[in-house]
């Protein structure tokens, strides 16, 4: 485990691979670092550096007091590739994590060469759904939520098909903290990036899952709409957590993105 400590949280973080320009992996909310292990080998045989990282509130990362906001995930994100010396590099985020890479395109997007965002959205009201599910995970655990979780992230034929690859993901949304799915949970319940991500000029892919009943299709056509020039990618039968259910169509999607965008 390799962690630094950046702008008032101690961020757990994985660099792999040796030469080539790296691609930063941003997890969802209620996963780790771990949730990108599909893609790692794929990238890494094209010839990529690999940064992955627990979000603060996550994971082996801190949990500092929250709500947090979006803003203070991308200074989280820029702050870690600047304490590692990284000038430049390719965005993945996913869901939470493509909100943190919106929000790092509109203000740093000198700063990468592309950005990918998978089963994202700009806004994602109403506020009081946020709240309720705040509220039930503060009272009642992350065990409360676990099962309607992975029914919005799985089709029910990637829930029966991937028993052995949904363990790992299963674990990691009963151990994050309760505090820190709270805090980042606020920063999703606060957010509205409609109008902001309009700014955006950086090479953009907006992935969906084609069933993704969180983050719709039409959330992606959104952003796909705001952010001029971007490409779209809707990948057939997955949903939320798409770059597990179809980890093919996923890495070749973003691999053929990367490679244009060098």
């Amino acid at each position: 485990m390799s962690v630094l400590h950046i702008n008032g949280a101690s961020l757990n973080y994985r660099l792999e691979g040796d030469t080539g320009p790296v691609v930063m992996l941003c997890n969802s909310l209620a996963s780790t670092l771990a949730m990108w292990a599909p893609q790692v080998p794929a990238l890494l045989a094209a010839g990529y550096r690999v940064l992955r990282y627990d979000t603060r509130g996550h994971g082996a990362s801190s949990v500092p007091p929250g709500p947090y906001t979006i803003d203070q995930l991308a200074a989280d994100a820029l702050g870690l590739i600047d304490v590692l010396g990284f000038e430049k590099i390719h965005f993945c985020g996913l869901s939470l994590g493509g909100m943190t890479g919106q929000r790092f395109a509109t203000l740093h997007g000198t700063r990468l060469y592309s950005l990918t965002l998978c089963a994202t959205a700009a806004w994602m009201g109403p506020p009081e759904l946020w709240e309720a599910r705040i509220q039930q995970v503060l009272a009642h655990g992350m065990s409360s939520v676990v099962e309607a979780t992975l029914q919005r992230w799985f089709t029910s034929a990637g829930l029966a098909r991937m028993e052995t690859e949904l363990a790992p993901i299963r674990e990691g949304i009963l151990h994050t903290p309760p505090a820190g799915y709270a805090a980042c949970g606020a920063a999703i319940r606060d957010m509205d990036q409609r109008e902001s991500i309009r700014a955006i000029t950086t090479p953009t892919l907006i992935i969906a899952g084609a069933l993704d009943p969180g983050t719709t299709v039409e959330h992606a056509r959104q952003l796909h709409t705001a952010i001029e020039g971007s490409e779209l990618l809707i990948i057939p039968e997955s949903q939320h957590l798409l770059n597990l259910e179809a980890a093919g169509a996923f890495n070749s999607g973003l691999l053929s993105f990367l490679q244009r965008h060098g």
